[in-house]
């Protein structure tokens, strides 16, 4: 009986280990992170989980859908935008490029339709109350893991975390989920603030913007600032391309944060 529970065991460990990608499944575009990243980050999570023989460990923010466009089958990562409790259904935050394969197949997407998706990955796991206050800096779709995180905050009355979000985008159309940051911000623990690389003239915004918008990209000064005006001790989470991770986790660091009070995406 003891041998055929461990089979069993087994078996269920191996049904959730990561499958790799065919080459057919990179794009070749230079992606970041690739879909062969992916597989191997997520291969080592797993094997850390079944040396514990903790599936917990398995848990996190990202799934990924798979498609067929032109004969080739491809594959890409989304992050979750939907509440953590959501039950039955989820949401993803998907920008679509004229010239991308995996754009070309959501595109295609009908009412109706079967998309296939597996996940989720991920590993940052927020408790209520565990930091005094985050400081949330996203870029562009970057913003997609800062919204459940932000959401589970303020349906929860007894979280007291404060939250300041920093978004980039390169102009004010282009900022993501308006309607829903207008929302939060009016909570009494959230601050929302935007920078916007590709415009100059506050009198362009309407006027609940002007005050909480900066203009050309998220630097040293705007980092020291943020950090200084948080009203409790900040842990850091950031998410966006692999330079704006890269520049963000020196700025943190030389604003005064340590290697452990700030997570990467």
């Amino acid at each position: 009986m003891y041998e055929r529970e461990e089979d069993n065991d087994e078996e269920a460990w191996l049904q959730l280990r990561p499958v790799e990608p065919l080459p057919s499944q990179c794009c070749g575009g230079g992606c970041s992170p690739c879909v062969f990243d992916l597989y191997h980050r997520d291969l080592a999570r797993w094997e850390a989980a079944r040396a514990s023989k903790d599936r917990s460990l398995l848990g996190g923010e990202e799934s990924q859908v798979r498609g067929i466009v032109n004969d080739l089958e491809v594959q890409r990562a989304y992050t979750p935008i939907s509440p953590a409790n959501a039950e039955g259904y989820f949401e993803v935050l998907i920008k679509c490029y004229q010239t991308g394969l995996m754009s070309q197949y959501v595109e295609s997407w009908r009412a109706g339709d079967t998309a296939f998706w597996r996940g989720p990955f991920g590993g940052f796991f927020y408790q209520p109350n565990q930091y005094g206050e985050l400081l949330m800096l996203a870029a562009g779709t970057g913003l997609a893991p800062m919204v459940p995180i932000l959401q589970s905050i303020t349906d929860n009355a007894d979280d007291e975390t404060f939250v300041t979000l920093v978004g980039c985008f390169k102009t004010f159309e282009g900022i993501y989920l308006k309607t829903f940051l207008q929302e939060q911000a009016r909570f009494w623990n959230v601050r929302t603030f935007f920078v916007l690389s590709q415009e100059s003239s506050p009198e362009q915004l309407p006027w609940s913007y002007r005050e909480k918008t900066r203009f050309g990209r998220l630097a040293q000064d705007l980092i020291e600032e943020l950090v200084s005006s948080c009203r409790r001790k900040p842990f850091a989470l950031v998410c966006g391309s692999a330079e704006f991770t890269k520049d963000m986790a020196s700025c943190l660091l030389r604003a005064g944060l340590a290697e452990d009070s700030y997570f990467l995406f």
